[in-house]
């Protein structure tokens, strides 16, 4: 079991040296940062409308209508935005046994294979998530409470998320094959 202390620092983003692909990678980098700075005010602003309804509700005895969506819409904006971020670092979760086990050679070829599978999919996710987004913003659908936020706003921050991951993810593939020398 880790408890976190015997762990190394993260490294930084893998990133290419030189040309257009680092060029990408820095202006991605600067901009995961910039939405990581976003995401945790809005992390922030739902811990204070979940305290604020808590203290509204058992003192002042007020109902608050709003306050469960709003926060569950930063939330899911946080999180989405995030994932981008989380990929540069190769922070999401993986299963190291297999590759502990593998000759270098043959993991630079898995780490390969796992990132097109996983660009592959996220793809495809941020595809449908944008068809979501477009569906709620032309239909004009809103929640089912009384509050009624639009749709759109959480689906369009899932859409926006999933597309940076989505690049993200194309910077890393392009990177393997950018570099003679894959590092693990």
């Amino acid at each position: 079991m880790s408890h976190g202390f015997e762990l190394n620092p993260a490294k930084g983003p893998e990133m290419a040296e030189s040309g257009i692909l680092a060029n990408a990678g820095r202006f991605i980098a600067r901009l995961n940062e910039w939405v990581m700075a976003a995401a945790t005010f809005a992390i922030m602003a739902a811990a204070c409308i979940l305290t604020y309804s808590v203290v509204s509700r058992y003192f002042l005895k007020v109902s608050t209508d709003w306050q469960d969506e709003a926060s569950v819409f930063l939330l899911v904006g946080a999180i989405f935005m995030c994932c981008a971020y989380v990929q540069s670092y190769r922070g999401h979760i993986g299963i190291d046994a297999v590759a502990s086990i593998l000759p270098e050679s043959v993991n630079r070829i898995r780490r390969v294979i796992v990132d097109i599978a996983s660009l592959a999919f996220c793809t495809f996710f941020s595809w449908k998530s944008w068809a979501l987004f477009h569906e709620a913003l032309v239909g004009g659908h809103t929640t089912s409470s009384s509050f009624a936020p639009p749709l759109w706003i959480p689906y369009g921050l899932m859409a926006v998320g999933m597309t940076n991951l989505v690049l993200q993810l194309l910077m890393q593939v392009l990177s393997h094959f950018a570099r003679k020398e894959v590092t693990a």
